[in-house]
């Protein structure tokens, strides 16, 4: 009997017993619904393969993609102070500080990378919603001024890409603050004659997009980002009006001139390469700066080729 309890029967019921399967092995996709296998969701970069919507992609994977061959070195941030105004809520602000710290692994919502992007020099300063919200405080200030000083310190480009809900609330004045500050670091790329490029991804909103966020050289977005001020539905009960399908996406900024291209997140290695090189090449000498301004605005597929006949309707 003793053999049987034994060995006989946990064999049998090792065959016949229902395997756990890890939670993490399926996602739903938020626009369409379908069940996205991991390994594949991974390889699309997050992407849904189905209906095209852009999931928020993890800061490192983010700079992976964009720097050629995914190699890149991590930049070390200055230490900020952690709880400048003692501040508390239902809970304190260093508490929450250290479960977004476990979570995520990092001291704060920002990511800075220098690399190459099309073997031209670049760094990268990329966000991470998963940390408070990619809100905006003392850290990221100090983060987005130390990426703009690399940048200048090694003569390249600064590419910014924000996926926040603005200003962080437990930092009160200070990270309103940090508003005019990041202002002036993009200032001082921009003095130094480097290009500052933005890609705006889901969500950029509130104080970031009041700053920084808008102030690039060339802003691209990711297709169906969010991007705005004040939400959606704060307008709509401050106006009294239904907003417009679409609005505050990146589609909807697109028509109406607030952002200079939406891309597929697959494109955007493609987009920047071309982007930087277009910014960056030596300018040769030209007999009239508005031909050579659009000669190469077409080129980078900025703007669409004017159709032959009317070039010749013109002439004439």
């Amino acid at each position: 009997m003793n053999w049987l309890t034994n060995y006989v029967r946990p064999k049998i019921r090792a065959l016949y017993a229902r395997k756990e399967v890890p939670d993490n092995l399926w996602h739903k996709c938020p626009s369409c619904e379908a069940m996205l296998f991991h390994r594949e969701l991974e390889e699309n970069l997050h992407v849904c393969q189905h209906c095209g919507f852009h999931m928020r992609l993890d800061p490192i994977k983010r700079l992976e993609s964009i720097f050629d061959d995914g190699a890149y070195d991590g930049v070390e941030l200055p230490k900020s102070v952690a709880d400048p105004l003692k501040f508390r809520d239902q809970k304190r602000y260093t508490d929450r500080l250290k479960e977004a710290q476990t979570k995520t692994g990092r001291t704060d919502a920002i990511v800075v990378g220098d690399g190459r992007i099309g073997g031209q020099p670049a760094v990268v300063a990329a966000f991470d919603f998963g940390f408070m919200g990619g809100s905006m405080g003392i850290a990221v200030g100090e983060g987005l001024l130390t990426a703009a000083k690399l940048a200048v310190a090694k003569n390249a480009p600064l590419v910014v890409v924000p996926a926040s809900g603005g200003a962080r609330m437990q930092e009160g004045i200070l990270s309103l603050m940090q508003m005019p500050r990041t202002t002036i670091a993009v200032e001082m790329v921009k003095e130094a004659g480097l290009p500052y490029i933005v890609v705006l991804t889901d969500p950029t909103t509130g104080g970031v997009t009041a700053s920084f966020a808008m102030l690039g050289d060339i802003h691209i977005a990711e297709k169906g980002a969010q991007i705005g001020f004040a939400g959606a539905r704060v307008i709509e009960s401050t106006i009294r009006e239904t907003l417009p399908e679409g609005f505050q996406r990146s589609e909807y900024l697109l028509e109406h001139g607030m952002v200079d291209m939406v891309v597929h997140r697959r494109e955007l290695r493609g987009t920047l390469t071309r982007v930087i090189d277009l910014l960056t090449r030596p300018r040769r000498a030209e007999p009239d700066d508005t031909d050579f301004v659009a000669a190469q605005a077409v080129e980078a597929e900025i703007i669409p080729p004017a159709h032959p006949a009317a070039i010749q309707a013109g002439d004439d």
